[in-house]
């Protein structure tokens, strides 16, 4: 299982998108473009009374269009929305297994012409190779990435300077406190994991790179967290997304196996771990590591990135751009 078939290719290939502007990166023109009205809730105005446990029932029911599971998640932004428990986050149960991660190299031609319209270049897809296998102890992963309310505790309480660059003049986005808090450095995706840690008692952390490859696949090789192909309906990726961050778990059929959410679109999302090749893999000297030298290793894609980001194997890291929307979520050590 090493192949999807993406949405139909633009008329010309991309090139490379760290050589282009934000926007051409995005395969957006210089005019004006949107996917959604200018009202979220206009079309849905019976959700402004409804309960906080209806709206996240229709936020989260994959029967439900997305256009009404998003103004469930833009009301839940505004009233609060229970799904955020800052000192006791939703968690899922992942077994330990021994399980097969990374991809064959063979494999690697074949994954780059598959999305060679989105400007990927091979040594990307080098990074995973090869297959290998591992033993993974059983752990504990966030259900959704760090949202800005979560943030934003962890800021008032510590002091920190770490302001997120998605925050206009640093200032906190009220509407917005169910959506993933990007762009922040790792360092402080790791002092909000050892912060949260220290105050609950927790083993909480950020996922190691292979911790969160299986919990996105569930180890069996899929290509993304559903399945071999990527859909309209599943991820906040450029291809079909609103063109900006969503709130959480919006995209129920996305889920991954043990019912993670978002692990394929919304924000991109550090892992624990430094960019080294595989057991077995040779170092990859690709246009990561010639600017930035040793870089930690993000998984997912985002809102502004193709879906070939949102592929279950796929290694990257932070260019600091904006288009590269960095988040994180959490995982626990039982």
């Amino acid at each position: 299982m090493t192949s999807s078939t993406p949405p139909a290719a633009p008329a010309a290939v991309m090139a490379n998108p760290n050589t282009l502007s934000d926007r051409a990166a995005m395969g957006l023109p210089d005019s004006f473009t949107a996917r959604t009205g200018p009202w979220a809730l206009q079309a849905h105005p019976d959700l402004l009374g409804a309960p906080a446990v209806t709206l996240v029932s229709i936020a989260e029911d994959p029967g439900r269009p997305f256009s009404r599971r998003y103004a469930a998640g833009t009301v839940l932004g505004l009233v609060g929305d229970p799904r955020i428990r800052p000192d006791d986050p939703p968690m899922a149960a992942v077994p330990g297994a021994r399980v097969r991660l990374g991809l064959d190299p063979e494999s690697v031609g074949p994954v780059t012409a598959r999305w060679r319209h989105a400007g990927v270049e091979e040594e990307w897809i080098a990074k995973e190779c090869p297959s290998y296998e591992t033993d993974i102890a059983a752990f504990r992963i966030a259900l959704h990435p760090v949202t800005n309310a979560e943030y934003r505790r962890f800021l008032e309480d510590t002091g920190s300077m770490w302001l997120p660059t998605s925050w206009r003049f640093g200032v906190y986005p009220e509407t917005l406190g169910n959506h993933p808090v990007w762009t922040v450095p790792p360092e402080a995706a790791d002092a909000y994991a050892a912060w949260l840690a220290h105050r609950t008692g927790r083993a909480f952390r950020l996922p190691m790179e292979a911790e969160w490859e299986y919990a996105a696949s569930g180890g069996d090789g899929r290509e993304f967290p559903w399945g071999e192909e990527l859909a309209d309906d599943r991820a906040n990726t450029v291809e079909h997304g609103p063109l900006t961050t969503t709130p959480i778990g919006v995209y129920p059929g996305g889920c991954s196996p043990f019912g993670v959410h978002d692990m394929a679109g919304n924000v991109e999302e550090y892992t624990a771990d430094d960019y080294r090749p595989y057991p077995g893999g040779t170092d990859v000297a690709d246009d990561l590591a010639r600017t930035r030298g040793a870089y930690r290793i993000a998984r997912g894609g985002s809102f502004t990135r193709f879906g070939d980001l949102a592929r279950c194997r796929r290694r990257h890291g932070w260019y600091e751009r904006d288009i590269y929307a960095m988040g994180f979520r959490l995982a626990e050590t039982p």
